[in-house]
């Protein structure tokens, strides 16, 4: 039988007040402070980070061959992938709406209902099945986004906490 208190977790060194106001260093002093209401992206994170100018500063090529993976450049080909993805949904609408009339029409010398149950099927199923697509993909490509987002910040934090 399990002990049904789950386990309470250590007390830090210092209490938080404490410890932010024992922190303040030169290079802190110097960084602006975070204003919400100027952040273009309005999420809260702030974008004036230091540790970021070299990030930045790299370019897409030395990104891309980064063997440690520091770097991360799937927000940078989001919007390719997306445009991409768009591309492809669109020519798969247009050959498979093209194919379906037309062989919906060839059907119609043979069983007239048949031709126009696959026409009027066509004309339904393809839009939809296309939107479908193009709402998956936005899906996929937000959720690998923000898992990128959820990872860079998570180690924008572990270096802030760092000892």
């Amino acid at each position: 039988m399990t002990d049904p208190t789950p386990p309470v977790p250590p007390l830090p060194d210092q209490p938080a007040a404490e410890a932010a106001r024992s922190a303040g260093t030169p290079a802190e002093a110097s960084a602006p402070a975070y204003d919400p209401a100027s952040d273009p992206d309005d999420t809260g994170v702030p974008t004036s980070l230091h540790d970021d100018a070299a990030a930045v500063g790299r370019g897409f090529f030395s990104a891309l061959f980064d063997l440690s993976f520091r770097t991360f450049i799937t927000r940078r080909l989001a919007s390719v992938f997306y445009l991409v993805g768009l591309i492809v949904i669109a020519i798969g609408f247009i050959v498979y709406l093209v194919n379906g009339i037309v062989g919906g029409a060839s059907l119609l010398w043979i069983n007239a209902g048949a031709g126009i149950t696959a026409i009027i099927a066509t004309l339904i199923l393809v839009p939809l099945i296309s939107f479908i697509a193009i709402i998956g993909l936005r899906f996929i490509i937000e959720a690998v986004v923000a898992l990128i987002a959820i990872a860079e910040n998570t180690e924008r934090t572990a270096q802030h906490t760092r000892r």
